[in-house]
């Protein structure tokens, strides 16, 4: 996360500790002297009266805030607005809790010797990415509730009466949805109608939830694109992904200090695990895990599509590490890109010449996609730019050069 300016020469810092309907406040002079704290109700009267608490004590330059994009975030913008510093605080670690204790005026003395003390030394992310965040976390919750009804499906289908089990289980998933939710459950047998019935209530919720899923995802393929239309650009970055990155890293991606640290705050930083005469290191437990979800999804794509990749990889397994050693470095090496994508506002690889370039050489799709050993429908979407292959696009553009 990006370093903020030093504090110097202050008048005063302030710590806060946020709840769902509390805030608490606490403020130190420049040299660590508790002035008062105080407790205020998170709205918007309650963030006006905690800022003129804090004001009274002297001028406030800086903010520490524990949770700036969850409890916080009401206060954060509040206090953003008055024209002050805000920098996030992480919550302190158990062992300093188990020393000096665990109340709200403790805590918020705490964000304030954070920030005093230049530990807290990251800018909250803007509200711009909330956005993304809204839809994508709609999404993964279609997703994951579409699964459920899919994996009852198969279960109950399993104890089933007879007539239902034989009629429907060779179904594959989409067909058996189709036919379920289409079924009528009027048969005379009182059991045979509630399974019915139970099945039917799935299915209709399956293909409502997956419709609904779909929906999310082109908004998502939206927000991501415009947000940073490199980023979805690299190989193997899809719009899931490309969002829980975005998100990550929030719409500043200047806060983030360096590139190890983004890998740290994506949990892809080495970790030493030695012992002895062994040298080695393991993937890191920590930092964000959805981010380190993303570049794992990342990682398993183009080991199983990029040629340079798969290259890599049999030479990592010729020096004798192991496949979990092999994704840890790969893993690493995708952060390092992605890092770039998202601090150096990089631009995409432009698609707009390749159907004039075709069109001028009067080449038909279908033989520029046999040509690319490919399909006209991708041929077709990535001269278009709706769901654009750069590295096909790359290939393609050098084909229709010679051509």
């Amino acid at each position: 996360m990006a370093a903020s300016r030093p504090v110097t020469n202050i008048s005063l810092v302030a710590g806060a500790d946020t709840h769902a309907d509390t805030i608490h406040v606490a403020a130190l002079d420049a040299v660590g002297r508790e002035l008062g704290d105080h407790e205020f109700p998170t709205t918007a009267t309650g963030y006006r009266d905690a800022l003129e608490f804090l004001a009274s004590h002297g001028t406030v330059d800086v903010v520490g805030i524990e949770g700036t994009s969850s409890y916080g975030a009401g206060f954060t913008r509040a206090v953003l607005a008055a024209g002050i510093e805000v920098r996030e605080v992480i919550r302190p670690e158990r062992s300093v809790r188990r020393m000096h204790g665990k109340s709200d005026p403790i805590d918020a003395y705490q964000a304030a010797r954070a920030v005093l003390s230049g530990r807290a030394n990251a800018a909250p992310k803007t509200e711009q990415i909330e956005a993304l965040r809204a839809l994508n976390n709609a999404r993964r919750s279609a997703v994951k509730a579409s699964t459920a009804a899919m994996n009852q499906i198969h279960h109950m289908l399993i104890t089933a009466p007879a007539a239902i089990r034989e009629k429907y289980r060779h179904l594959k998933d989409k067909a058996l949805v189709t036919a379920l939710a289409a079924c009528r459950p009027d048969r005379a047998d009182p059991v045979v109608r509630a399974v019915l019935t139970a099945l039917k209530t799935l299915a209709q919720r399956h293909r409502f939830l997956t419709t609904q899923a779909d929906d999310l995802q082109k908004q998502v393929r939206e927000l991501a694109t415009a947000a940073n239309p490199h980023l979805m650009s690299l190989h193997g970055v899809g719009p899931n992904t490309a969002a829980q990155l975005l998100i990550t890293a929030g719409a500043n991606p200047e806060r983030l200090r360096s590139e190890a640290s983004f890998a740290a705050l994506c949990g892809t930083a080495p970790v030493p695990a030695s012992s002895g005469k062994t040298t080695r290191y393991r993937l890191s437990r920590g930092g964000d895990r959805h981010a380190n979800c993303a570049l794992h999804t990342i990682a398993l794509v183009r080991m199983s599509s990029d040629a340079r990749t798969r290259e890599f990889v049999r030479a990592q397994r010729d020096k004798g590490r192991n496949p979990a050693e092999i994704l840890r470095i790969l893993k690493r090496a995708i952060a390092r890109e992605v890092f770039k994508s998202l601090t150096r506002g990089l631009a995409a690889p432009g698609l707009e010449d390749l159907r004039p370039a075709r069109q001028a050489k009067n080449i038909p799709l279908s033989i520029a996609a046999a040509a690319m050993g490919t399909y006209v429908t991708k041929i077709c979407r990535t001269e278009l730019g709706t769901y654009p292959d750069y590295e096909l696009a790359q290939r393609y553009r050098a084909w229709l050069a010679a051509a």
